[in-house]
């Protein structure tokens, strides 16, 4: 099951959602590494210091994928597809810049719990 998620309202959803992953690819490998992305006012997500690896990897190739795993058993994952790039201002850090973003759980886990409270009328 699968919910979209205008990406207008990431911002609302984030705060319903914890630590996740930010995958980032070079060479055909993907890297994982555990972020904790902060909503900008201008909708972009900034993210403290991936680590070089990741820095690295969107030198390559700036597609990304954010992972925020459900907080509850059988809940909601939020998928944001997007590109990234290092913020030249503030070193390490990283800028997301989200395409679109999806609410989403197997059928199995239909179940679980409601989608999150801040997914509006998309989640209803």
């Amino acid at each position: 099951m699968s919910i979209p998620v205008d990406v207008a309202r990431l911002a609302a959803v984030l705060a319903d959602f914890d630590a996740g992953y930010l995958l980032t690819t070079r060479d055909g490998r993907v890297k994982a590494v555990t972020v904790e992305p902060e909503p900008a006012p201008d909708g972009t997500l900034r993210i403290a210091a991936p680590g070089g690896g990741t820095l690295a990897n969107l030198a390559a190739n700036d597609a990304v994928t954010l992972v925020l795993p459900p907080r509850a058993p059988r809940g909601f994952t939020l998928l944001v597809d997007g590109t990234a790039a290092a913020d030249g201002d503030a070193g390490d850090d990283v800028v997301l810049t989200p395409a679109s973003a999806v609410l989403h759980r197997p059928r199995i886990h239909a179940d679980g719990p409601p989608p999150p409270p801040s997914a509006g009328d998309e989640g209803a």
